[in-house]
């Protein structure tokens, strides 16, 4: 590889589809009373987001959001790049 080409990355080996389900699976469950990543956000907003679980599960549903942000921005630096 020459300097202007950007080294594949873990990110890049992730398939837009898988992370798609896994994100909208992720975000929507469980699916009933409500999604924990709702639940959780409005928690955190409200201020009673303290136990460690509730902590923990805000990560695990919010994670694949975090892999799109950066797959995305992954993504336009390589199309920026000369």
């Amino acid at each position: 590889m020459n300097e202007s080409t950007p080294t594949p990355s873990w990110l890049d080996r992730i398939s837009w589809p898988v992370l798609t389900l896994l994100t909208i699976w992720l975000s929507l469950a469980p699916f009933v009373p409500e999604p924990h990543l709702t639940e959780k956000l409005r928690m955190l907003f409200t201020g009673t987001l303290e136990r460690p679980i509730d902590i923990f599960d805000l990560f695990l549903h919010a994670a694949p959001w975090v892999l799109v942000a950066l797959k995305l921005r992954r993504r336009a630096q390589t199309r920026e790049s000369p």
